[in-house]
């Protein structure tokens, strides 16, 4: 297998194994809200507290991929999940599952940026939109893996055994550590004295050194943002909605929850092919303007055909973004500074992107679903009017992105 494969294999394994930790929490919170007599919000905290340990991570482990290289600190990302998630399986109290989120959301928050930066270092610029929609598609993935998990082992061994399953990644971070070497571009930067010496200032500040690099970087995180709190706000909300606005029952959620799973990953395949091919602008432009319209046009939807074909369209389009987003902020920062752009950029879309839903149950609860799915369709006009704002020039010499 050549080293471009390598990376690729590498990263979407990498993005599946965080996918399923994630994903965990929500097949067992039941239990665990059972087990530890709590209420609904202090459960809900859990994923607050996981989303605030991948913001730190992903800055954290971001310099330090930089600093130290891809693979070395990529490998330490992945056990770090994996024994916060197996740790978990051992909490005796509410306090210590928060600490050991925590501790698996920092882990887990540096291995995205990381993986794609590897990627981008490996495949050609004319390339590098389809390569990111191939490790994109691995949190998908994870979710599957996470639902045959879970439908094996908590009926029978419950959900501390779940999360066991978390020492797993382990093994896999040794088999990437033996058998995938350093990207080349980062070894050659680093022989590189001009480049060294940047790469000896603050990582962090180099993201707004200058007012079109700083430009940059807040447009960034706020299409992060809507990305991921357009996506929190439909899969979290939108089973519970269909049920009251259409009368489906849980089984009928589930097969939508397949449908638009479906079309987010046959999405972001097909996003990479176009980023590729038409440049980031006129494919996030698409993308973005045919996210707003299938979300408003959703809450009109009628009939079990209507709700999943829906589904699986709005999955394709609002979802299928999320293959970009690794290729665009890869080339849009240098190399000294690209595995930290894309894990702080990324993470604080998360961060602030996962408060979405609280949002989108006040809507719910005050107004009705189009008022919802029109918070959600101006979302993604956010997004549209600020990726305009990017310019040409903010690539630099690479060919294409824009």
């Amino acid at each position: 297998m050549d080293y471009r494969k390598k990376t690729v294999v590498a990263s979407v394994a990498g993005l599946t194994l965080e996918g399923m930790d994630i994903m965990f929490i929500s097949f067992a919170m039941t239990m665990i809200i059972s087990e530890f007599k709590i209420d609904l919000a202090t459960g809900g905290l859990i994923s607050s507290i996981t989303n605030v340990g991948m913001l730190l991570g992903g800055i954290i482990f971001g310099i330090l991929a930089d600093k130290f290289g891809r693979v070395k600190v990529f490998t330490y990302t992945i056990i770090l999940f994996a024994i916060g998630t197996a740790l978990t399986g051992l909490a005796t109290s509410i306090g210590q599952i928060y600490l050991f989120r925590f501790i698996a959301g920092i882990g887990a928050g540096g291995e995205y940026g990381i993986g794609m930066a590897l990627v981008a270092e490996a495949w050609p610029k004319n390339k590098q939109g389809r390569a990111s929609s191939y490790v994109s598609v691995g949190a998908q993935y994870g979710v599957i893996l996470a639902a045959l998990l879970s439908a094996i082992i908590l009926p029978t061994l419950g959900w501390r055994a779940l999360f066991f399953v978390g020492v797993i990644p382990v093994i896999f971070a040794f088999i990437v550590r033996k058998n995938l070497d350093e990207s080349p571009e980062w070894l050659a930067a680093q022989k590189n004295t001009k480049v060294s010496k940047i790469a000896e200032k603050s990582k962090l500040a180099q993201l707004f050194k200058t007012p079109r690099t700083a430009m940059t970087t807040i447009s960034l995180m706020i299409m992060a943002t809507v990305q991921i709190a357009g996506y929190n706000g439909l899969m979290i909300w939108l089973p519970s909605m269909l049920q009251k606005s259409q009368g489906l029952s849980v089984s009928g959620s589930a097969i939508w929850t397949i449908s638009t799973a479906v079309g987010m990953i046959i999405g972001m395949l097909t996003f990479g092919l176009f980023l590729d091919r038409f440049g980031a602008k006129r494919t996030f432009g698409l993308f973005l303007i045919a996210s707003a319209c299938a979300v408003f046009l959703y809450s009109y939807a009628t009939g079990s055909i209507g709700v999943l074909v829906g589904g699986a369209i709005v999955g394709f389009f609002s979802n299928g973004m999320f293959a970009g987003y690794g290729a665009l902020i890869g080339s849009l920062y240098p190399v000294q500074i690209r595995s930290t752009a894309t894990n702080t950029i990324f993470n604080i879309g998360r961060a602030i992107g996962g408060f979405s839903p609280i949002l989108v149950g006040y809507i719910l609860q005050n107004y009705d679903i189009k008022v919802a799915m029109l918070y959600l369709a101006g979302l993604y006009c956010i997004s549209f009017i600020v990726m305009l704002m990017l310019k040409k020039d903010d690539v630099g010499n690479v060919s294409k992105t824009i």
